[in-house]
């Protein structure tokens, strides 16, 4: 790595560093609200499989919470060891919204979280239900935060710029810059999906194992079901998302789609490779007039091309394919859950789905990532867009030493990973080999094993 830039070093340390963070919250920020429909479930009625479920999953949540805690405590360091002038010049922006997360977020979710783990038969039902309902607000609150200042520099507003520093004129305007509510709303859903895939998919597992409980049955249900319905409200808020990028971020939709000239009724491009020493697509396999449909809503409409943004562009090959990975994982997921829904109602849930289901288990993870990668990366070179660069904003710090610190991080994050994906599993065999030897409930599920 020795001929690396230290700037692309750094980018790719902070790009590993958050990579590994944002798996965690994308989990506790649906899985809160998970939980809490589950308590209410048990205090409405009385059924003991809801608290069941309950417990089951809450140890996962407790787990997950501190991994992102844990993970997240690196990514503040980097900004004063790799990207000092991020701090320098949008501080004011930046540091107070980072301390509202603190202040009325992460301490909100670490008091509830005590009472919600430890709390239950020492407080009444309704306190323990009431802090499972904060703690679900909390991860909530400190998404918002986070995703206003990420929106921001997305699309920064509410400021203006007084020798070289950024100087906040509408706190309001800042918050909800506008980029914010559509990011805001597709992150939710997004962790809901991932939550949702993950509830199957572990119940699926436990389901093979044999523990085909009423426990199991309503976590199936429950991760089914609401993916069913969130992947609609996806796909329409991700084209509500698109529209708004298309008017801010023009170029980045130009790197989504690897159209480089200006065109009116633009192609929609299935599969290309991008080249950047020709700036043209090779092997491209594209469906006329489609991208100006779905993006300007007009057969017709005019898309700018990446030769129109100089050098101020993203790198088209990476934003491409990983909007493709999201979207095509995206499209999976909506057909795996709406013919899981249907098998589970229909009380035929094939060994052959269950599968499938287990395979998927970590899937709104990938899709998640990609995601990320395609609004990340479509921001360069810009840090602020039009405010500040990756560039400008980055230290002097030499490239062996942030060399070192990737190798270590890396090493650290998958040993990290590997472990908690063994004890996600680990638990669910635990649960399935108590359960299973109970009789075994098919009145909802049926056991087509034998099929």
């Amino acid at each position: 790595m020795n001929n690396f830039d230290p700037v692309v070093l750094a980018r790719v340390q902070f790009a590993a560093n958050m990579t590994f963070h944002i798996l965690f919250p994308s989990i506790s920020l649906g899985m809160g609200w998970m939980l809490l429909f589950f308590k209410v479930r048990f205090n409405t009625t009385a059924e003991q499989h809801w608290m069941d479920t309950y417990q089951f999953w809450v140890k996962i949540f407790a787990l997950t919470f501190a991994l992102g805690v844990v993970s997240g405590i690196t990514m503040s360091f980097q900004f004063g060891t790799n990207w000092p002038g991020f701090m320098n010049t949008v501080g004011n922006v930046a540091g107070p919204l980072l301390a509202y997360e603190v202040l009325t977020a992460f301490f909100l979710e670490a008091t509830m979280l005590g009472i919600m783990l430890f709390g239950r038969g020492r407080v009444s039902e309704r306190v323990h239900t009431a802090a499972t309902l904060l703690v679900a607000l909390g991860t909530t609150l400190s998404a918002f935060w986070i995703l206003a200042l990420n929106s921001w520099m997305h699309t920064p507003a509410g400021f203006e710029m007084i020798d070289g520093k950024a100087h906040v004129t509408s706190w309001v305007e800042v918050i909800f810059n506008p980029s914010f509510p559509y990011r805001f709303t597709h992150m939710l859903i997004a962790s809901g999906l991932t939550v949702s895939f993950l509830l199957a998919g572990l119940s699926a597992y436990r389901w093979l194992r044999g523990d085909q409980g009423k426990s199991v049955q309503a976590s199936l249900r429950t991760g089914l079901y609401v993916a069913a319905v969130l992947i609609p409200l996806q796909i329409a808020v991700g084209d509500q998302h698109g529209l708004n990028t298309l008017h801010h971020q023009p170029a980045k939709i130009a790197a989504m789609e690897a159209i480089w000239d200006t065109q009116r009724g633009a192609p929609a491009v299935l599969f290309a490779m991008p080249d950047k020493a020709t700036q043209t697509n090779r092997f491209e396999i594209a469906i006329p007039n489609l991208a100006s449909l779905y993006l300007t809503h007009s057969w017709d409409g005019e898309i700018k091309g990446i030769k129109d943004f100089g050098e101020e562009h993203p790198p088209v090959a990476p934003v491409f394919w990983a909007f493709r990975i999201m979207v095509g994982v995206g499209l999976l997921m909506l057909a795996v859950s709406w013919l899981g829904s249907w098998q589970v109602r229909k009380n035929r849930l094939q060994p052959w789905m269950a599968r499938v289901l287990v395979s998927m288990t970590f899937a709104g993870w990938v899709a998640l990532v990609a995601g990320w990668y395609t609004t990340e990366i479509g921001r360069q070179p810009w840090l602020v867009q039009g405010v500040l660069t990756a560039a400008q904003a980055a230290s002097h710090v030499p490239a062996g030493n942030i060399e070192f610190t990737l190798a270590m991080y890396l090493s650290t994050y998958v040993m990290l990973l590997s472990a908690y994906v063994s004890v996600v599993f680990h638990l669910a065999r635990k649960a399935a080999t108590s359960d299973a030897g109970g009789p075994v409930d098919t009145s909802r599920i049926s056991g087509a094993a034998h099929a």
